[in-house]
């Protein structure tokens, strides 16, 4: 089924964007080596939609294929990790890190746990904190990266100055 409103997502910067007119699917993280090293994290999220229902709507992605079947869509100008073609099936698989809008996908099952690590499901009882500290007066390097920030908004724009 179309959406009213497209599910929107794009990389760091700004310079590759796209739509999905679609609701995703088959949401999960991959803990396999390959995702792990793709993504410089300890797993990759994705969700699929069919190809027909997903398109790049500002740019175009640099492809790595991280093996002879599959490659693997970043930004060239941020690094990004965007998709994933697996040319042996018909579904693409976004990244939903890159998600306007990622909590709204959550996962719904885990792949590659030959590769998750023993630790990962005690990660919610390491102690935290939030990024910004007090909202009220944050420290000075808090206040130097929001007067500093290149990174694109997560929603639409008609235009984007990308900086670099």
């Amino acid at each position: 089924m179309t959406l009213s409103t497209p599910i929107a997502g794009g990389c760091q910067c700004g310079a590759v964007r796209y739509s999905v007119s679609v609701q995703l699917e088959k949401a999960h993280i991959c803990h396999c080596r390959m995702c792990q090293k793709a993504a410089g994290n300890y797993f990759m999220p994705f969700a699929t939609a069919s190809r027909d229902a997903f398109e790049f709507s500002r740019g175009e992605p640099t492809w790595f294929h991280s093996c002879d079947p599959v490659k693997r869509g970043f930004c060239n100008r941020c690094g990004t990790p965007l998709v994933l073609d697996d040319t042996r099936e018909e579904p693409i698989y976004i990244v939903l890190g890159s998600l306007d809008d990622p909590a709204s996908v959550p996962p719904q099952y885990q792949s590659g746990i030959e590769g998750r690590y023993n630790w990962f499901g005690a990660m919610n009882d390491l102690p935290g904190n939030t990024t910004e500290g007090d909202q009220d007066s944050p420290p000075q390097w808090v206040t130097e990266i929001r007067e500093s920030n290149h990174q694109h908004p997560d929603h639409e724009t008609d235009t984007w100055e990308i900086k670099s």
